[in-house]
């Protein structure tokens, strides 16, 4: 559990960077996908799920 706590927490760092040191472009970023028609954003959540789980599964070292 405590690992797990890590990698979220990790991950928050991660996904609060830009909108600390960007927030004018994030804002642009964010409207920019509100345009986005749901099919295209769902394949590119897929496309992020799947090269995180493969990050995930080189960097965990599985045998």
């Amino acid at each position: 559990m405590k690992f797990f706590l890590s990698v979220i927490g990790m991950v928050m760092i991660v996904e609060g960077l830009p909108y600390f040191a960007f927030p004018g472009k994030m804002k642009a970023t964010v409207q920019m996908i509100l345009t986005l028609d749901d099919a295209h954003l769902r394949r590119f959540g897929f496309f992020l799920m799947l090269a995180g789980l493969g990050l995930v599964y080189l960097t965990m070292g599985a045998h």
